[in-house]
């Protein structure tokens, strides 16, 4: 295993480069987007993701540009305090149990460590065929060059297109039925850890990024037909949605809330690719594979754990079928669990079930993933 194309450069991309470069292996990334921008405000590193930062050289950086803190609180939705749930340092004794990082400056760590292990990227391109020889993979990019690899990764995201091309050409993500809203703000000094607070119609949450920066978040099921919102009115939306939050949220709203081109809003989506996660010299990771809803904030995390494990793989001495195997066995089950209990908060508030185990099921999902990969 010499030289590995990575398709899409996005968290998990960027963290399959990086992973192979310290292995060894020649790694070059292909990019649709040219300006290689990321669109969101900020991310939840819970202490898994941390430990695989930490295992890929990061760990240090992100905690140093993020806002790290010690777990969780569930509200009401006035602001009384249901339930604190501390996390435990899964990443060790030096490391936070979970850190907020904006998006920007987790991008500029992964890609500038990237260019500095001497990763190739290819901007504004993508790839337009695969074919698969047995011993290499000839690949033909959007922009008529041809090149062969030993290994293509499929880290395109929820839409990806290697999953089309090779795997499955019909599967689709589907809308989950809710949307997320979020909107960065500066931080009080009581918000020192992830806020949720639970509503009538959805859940509102603040979470920290930077000692002077959080965002707010609502994630609700929206009414019938108004899925979509003019960009010209979402604040005035964001605020209306907000409405029966008190304490913190209702002050974030009314104080901050204004701009409506600093509102993200976006539709819920959520796909599982059946397994095998691979099919001769080509692999899916992250949303390629298992794009799950952001309830209990391990997206990211189980993407940059795919790019450390399939790289361990490949780096072993074993044959690719027994590595690839072998990367499919350790992803799966842990992958799909996050999947199955993030669809289950989801239906939960859909059904505004409000009795439900909530903090209960979050606290699961933290015990399966402190679980070594």
């Amino acid at each position: 295993m010499q030289k590995v194309l990575i398709v899409g450069g996005g968290i998990g991309g960027l963290s399959a480069a990086i992973a192979l470069r310290r292995a060894g292996i020649e790694a070059e990334i292909v990019e649709l987007n040219a300006e290689w921008s990321v669109y969101g405000v900020g991310i939840i590193q819970p202490g898994n993701a941390i430990r695989a930062l930490a295992a890929l050289g990061l760990g240090e950086q992100v905690i140093d540009a993020g806002f790290p803190f010690e777990g969780s609180r569930f509200h009401t939705s006035d602001g009384q305090t249901i339930a604190d749930l501390p996390f435990e340092r899964v990443a060790g004794p030096e490391y936070p149990p979970m850190n907020g990082i904006t998006r920007p400056r987790l991008h500029e760590i992964l890609t500038s460590t990237a260019r500095q292990l001497g990763t190739t990227v290819r901007l504004g391109q993508t790839v337009d065929r695969l074919d698969d020889t047995g011993d290499k993979v000839e690949v033909s990019f959007s922009d008529g060059s041809n090149d062969s690899f030993d290994f293509v990764i499929g880290a395109d995201g929820i839409h990806s297109l290697v999953r089309r091309l090779v795997f499955d050409a019909e599967l689709r993500p589907s809308f989950t039925g809710q949307v997320c809203w979020r909107y960065n703000v500066p931080r009080p000094p009581e918000v020192d850890r992830l806020f949720m607070f639970v509503g009538r119609d959805g859940k509102a949450g603040c979470v920290p990024l930077a000692p002077d920066l959080m965002y707010i978040l609502l994630i609700e099921q929206p009414p019938p037909g108004e899925e979509r919102v003019e960009d010209d009115r979402l604040a005035e939306v964001m605020r209306e949605r907000l409405a029966e939050f008190g304490g913190v949220i209702g002050e974030m709203r009314d104080q901050h809330v204004k701009e409506n081109s600093q509102v993200v809003l976006r539709s819920v989506q959520s796909v599982l690719a059946p397994r095998p996660w691979y099919s001769g010299r080509i692999a899916l990771i992250g949303d390629a594979a298992h794009a799950t809803s952001p309830h209990v904030g391990q997206g990211a995390a189980m993407a940059i754990e795919d790019a450390l494990v399939l790289a361990e793989e490949l780096a072993s001495d074993k044959p690719l079928d027994d590595a690839l195997a072998s990367f499919d066995a350790r992803r799966y089950e842990r992958c799909k669990f996050i999947y199955d209990v993030s669809k289950q908060i989801g239906q939960w508030e859909i059904e505004r079930k409000h009795d439900a185990d909530f903090a209960g099921l979050t606290m699961q999902s933290t015990l399966v993933t402190a679980e070594p990969i």
